[in-house]
């Protein structure tokens, strides 16, 4: 198989996929190491597929999709809540950042569209494996969320603004 090839099964992999697939299993699928997966996808990337990294892997983003970029506020005890305000009704928190005035942007990954991966990261705080970015700014951050739609990103605008959680 050339590259090229292999690059187009990765492809086909990535969109059949709803949780993220690992460049581990992806290297054992194609026979190849994962050094040789990550270069695959970077140049996938260059091809503008719009491939994002989690903590667990791969995901392709959808194509009739659209984001916004919400500005939050709210304390440790309400992520739960806002977090799930936001996958309830459809959409995906595809990251989190803060505008730090010492360090400037300082941005992750989340990747978060189900209750389940919700309450994964929330035990994760709560266990002290980090704390919330959030609290670099004094509780100013910034999600982007991906939705089906606009009209869906509206709701959540509202709902999110009508629990106290944008300003």
């Amino acid at each position: 198989m050339t590259g090229k090839e292999r690059r187009e099964e990765i492809l086909k992999t990535i969109k059949g996929v709803k949780i993220p697939i690992s460049g581990t299993e992806l290297a054992k699928k194609y026979n190849v190491s994962r050094q040789v997966i990550v270069q695959d996808i970077a140049l996938l990337r260059a091809e503008n597929y719009r491939i994002y990294s989690t903590t667990r892997g791969y995901l392709l983003q959808d194509a009739f999709s659209t984001k916004r970029v919400f500005e939050v506020y709210h304390t440790d005890e309400e992520i739960d809540d806002e977090l799930k305000t936001i996958v309830d009704l459809g959409g995906t928190v595809v990251d989190v950042f803060v505008e730090h005035q010492v360090y400037g942007s300082l941005k992750v990954e989340l990747n978060i569209n189900s209750r389940r991966k919700i309450d994964e990261f929330v035990e994760r705080l709560k266990k002290g494996e980090a704390n919330p970015l959030k609290n670099l700014t004094y509780g100013k951050h910034f999600h982007t969320i991906e939705a089906d739609s606009e009209e869906t990103l509206s709701l959540i605008e509202k709902e999110l603004r009508e629990k106290g959680y944008l300003k």
